[in-house]
């Protein structure tokens, strides 16, 4: 089995599926870390070098690696891989992957990102906090379709880590 954790940035999927991994007895793969190790860069450096283009493009590839895999997983998806190319139809039509769609508030997600714009590629240009909000509401409702196609949808607003983790596992079995 797989287990694919998507949202939106700060969403909380890498620290969701590195405890649901470890409840599990799963190995836990963050699909950013992945490509970085397999591009042997980082996502910024290939932003900057390559482009956003380039860089789906091989986000699909190593999608599709990660999920012909016939280990048990819990893959953290990067905030954009549902949202190009042919990643949501590869999640959705691979018989082995449960997928889940973590959702956080607009005003959650702006208080995590505050102080970490340099961090992130695709906000890293953001200057004001009134300009990373709209950035932030316009972009996920612009996302929400494709999260929403997940098999399941899990609200992680105001939920501890431990509650969202047993809601998780509660729902695959």
């Amino acid at each position: 089995m797989i287990i694919v954790l998507m949202g939106y940035m700060a969403s909380g999927k890498s620290t969701i599926g590195k405890e649901l991994a470890d409840k599990l007895n799963f190995n836990f793969i963050d699909l950013d870390d992945y490509i970085e190790n397999r591009e042997e860069c980082t996502i910024k450096e290939i932003f900057k070098s390559s482009g956003e283009i380039y860089f789906r493009k091989k986000e699909t590839v190593y999608l599709e690696e990660v999920l012909n895999t016939t280990d048990k997983i819990v893959l953290s998806l990067g905030g954009g891989t549902p949202c190009y190319g042919r990643n949501m139809q590869l999640i959705s039509n691979a018989s082995k992957v449960k997928s889940f769609y973590l959702k956080v508030s607009i005003n959650n997600v702006l208080i995590r990102l505050e102080n970490e714009t340099t961090k992130r590629p695709l906000i890293a240009h953001i200057q004001s906090k009134d300009e990373l909000l709209e950035f932030i509401g316009k972009h996920m409702f612009e996302r929400l379709q494709f999260y929403n196609e997940a098999q399941f949808n899990i609200d992680t607003d105001n939920t501890s880590l431990d509650a969202i983790v047993e809601e998780i596992v509660f729902k695959l079995f």
